[in-house]
């Protein structure tokens, strides 16, 4: 094709009849009664976003209500001579004024002296003012009268994509319509079209990729549309306007997801790295990642998966995904995505930003990270709470819920709610022990605490407090363990995604949840003599035992 005959697809496609027009049904409907029965306005205010066909329908509009042989849908005939001069850009019944470039007093006098010459062909003159809102104070003055009292044989258009800058004054003159965004279907589909009709291989996906760009704007689509398949020699493809675009890849926030499942905070930094080089900017990464984690929250139910505008084979990877994501993960992932985005502009350091937030993300499914965050009063001790495992093997392991119990509420209480919400789970249950639940005595349980004990070979203190403070079997197959102090439950709590698997393992019991209380009347027990203090040393750490041992030291 020469460049001289090369006409762009928003021009070469935009709407010349009502039917053509994508995306504006009922408005399109409206329009029509009102000529059908020769209800019309002597001014319109069409508002709406840039390129969803304001302009185009104020021409066809002007080209219908001239034309002289009506088809029996209502459009135009186009084969009429009011119809010839609209479609060669010859009729003196339609004039427009850009009033972005052309806003002052003498732009709208000139105007205005048209007003009064009746049309040689047709019924009607049409003036279409584009983007009214720019108009001048002055201008606008001068055009209110014209306006409200204009002459029978000529009709108003004005065009805004800004409607809250008219004045009032003009608002309460027009009948207003209001445009909405072009669908992502419509966009997707009547890009299809094209493509057929230009004889250009296009890819579902890719379409998807364009709309959501152009976002709601035909006239954006169809541009985009041009460049995507001139830089892809007519073969548009999902990467090819990835790349193209520099559109941030789906697959990235699936990545970023799996990161955050799997609690791996270094392959979350790295895959942030890997995008950050590639050139995108932060702030956009991150509401990206809000709007990927909300789209997962859509997807859990039938009812809500209507509000995801992504493509068919998009759509099943993100609802396979999502049954992955318990939902109060989703909630505190969109809550924390939402507060990187709100703080991002602000921050002196946006990149630590950015990691900490992923950080953030991925302590979520770590039930010691969690668990560790935050203690509540029970009877003047303190309780933290392991639950037992209940998710599937595909899954990746849940954060552990920290519960607040009043003084009269059993451990039992506790126990029926972690078995009611699967999405307390903790640590990772091997398969073969996932659905047992085998009785066990509280003497099997210390047999396989000490056991696990024995076995810890890195951390003195772990081993010291497991020594010194033995589980108690309660109902529901928990068990309790009192410590003095929070250093020690952190211990006891951080160590529990080793530990707990360890029991429910040897026991052949994957319903096995622990608690850990602080004695806080123990903890705050004043020691007077050197042998009491001592000895609450060395209930605190009992590494000082050997330390004691080695320097022969006495404590009295």
């Amino acid at each position: 094709m020469h460049m001289d005959n090369y006409i762009v697809s928003a021009r070469k496609y935009r709407p010349s009849t009502f039917q053509s027009v994508i995306g504006q049904k009922s408005l399109v409907v409206t329009l029509k009664n009102a000529i059908a029965t020769g209800k019309l306005a002597h001014a319109y205010l069409f508002c709406g976003p840039r390129g969803v066909g304001k302009t185009s329908c104020a021409r066809i509009f002007a080209k219908t209500i001239n034309c002289l042989n009506l088809t029996a849908e209502g459009d135009a005939c186009n084969a009429c001579e009011s119809c010839m001069a609209f479609s060669e850009h010859r009729s003196y019944n339609i004039h427009e004024l850009d009033a972005a470039s052309h806003n002052s007093v003498d732009d709208i006098r000139s105007l205005i002296e048209q007003v009064g010459i009746p049309p040689a062909i047709g019924k009607y003159k049409v003036f279409i003012i584009d983007e009214v809102h720019m108009l001048s104070p002055a201008a606008f003055n001068a055009f209110l009268k014209t306006l409200e009292e204009p002459p029978r044989h000529t009709i108003f258009i004005l065009a805004t994509t800004e409607k809250h800058k008219v004045l009032a004054t003009i608002l309460s003159r027009c009948q207003i319509y209001d445009f909405a965004r072009i669908s992502m279907d419509d966009t997707v589909e009547h890009l299809g079209n094209i493509a057929r009709q230009e004889g250009i291989s296009a890819d579902a996906e890719a379409l998807h990729v364009i709309a959501q760009k152009a976002d709601g704007g035909m006239r954006d689509a169809l541009s985009i549309f041009d460049q995507v398949a001139s830089f892809s020699n007519g073969n548009i493809s999902y990467q090819s306007v990835i790349n193209n675009l520099n559109v941030l890849d789906y697959e990235y926030y699936f990545r970023l997801t799996d990161c955050v499942l799997q609690a791996d905070v270094r392959q979350a930094v790295l895959t942030l790295n890997e995008i950050l080089s590639k050139g995108f900017d932060g702030h956009n990464i991150i509401t990206g990642l809000s709007s990927h984690f909300r789209d997962l929250l859509m997807c859990r139910d039938e009812s809500t998966l209507e509000l995801i505008e992504v493509g068919a084979s998009i759509r099943e990877r993100y609802k396979s995904t999502a049954r992955r994501c318990p939902e109060v993960l989703l909630f505190k992932a969109i809550e924390l995505a939402n507060n990187c985005d709100m703080n991002y502009r602000t921050s002196r350091n946006k990149r630590l930003l950015l990691e900490l937030t992923l950080i953030q993300l991925c302590r979520l499914t770590l039930p010691a990270e969690v668990a560790a965050g935050g203690d509540a009063a029970v009877g003047g001790d303190t309780v933290a709470t392991v639950a037992p495992a209940a998710v599937k093997p595909a899954q990746a392991p849940v954060a552990a819920r920290v519960s607040s119990l009043p003084p009269t509420t059993s451990i039992k209480a506790m126990s029926r709610e972690a078995d009611a919400k699967p999405d307390t789970a903790a640590a990772v249950v091997p398969e073969d022990y996932r659905d047992l639940a085998s009785p066990f005595t509280e003497a099997d349980l210390a047999r396989e605490w000490d056991a696990y004990a024995q076995s810890v070979t890195d951390n003195d203190y772990l081993k010291g407090t497991m020594a010194n403070h033995k589980p108690v079997l309660q109902d529901g197959f928990f068990f309790e363990v009192y410590v003095y102090n929070t250093i020690q439950e952190e211990e006891l709590l951080n160590n529990s995604v080793k530990l707990l698997p360890f029991l429910r393992q040897q026991l052949k019991n994957g319903k096995i949840g622990m608690s850990v209380r602080i004695n806080e009347s123990i903890a705050k027990k004043r020691a007077y003599t050197t042998s009491e203090k001592f000895e609450h040393l060395y209930n605190v750490n009992p590494a000082l035992a050997k330390l004691k041992d080695e320097f022969n030291l006495k404590a009295d």
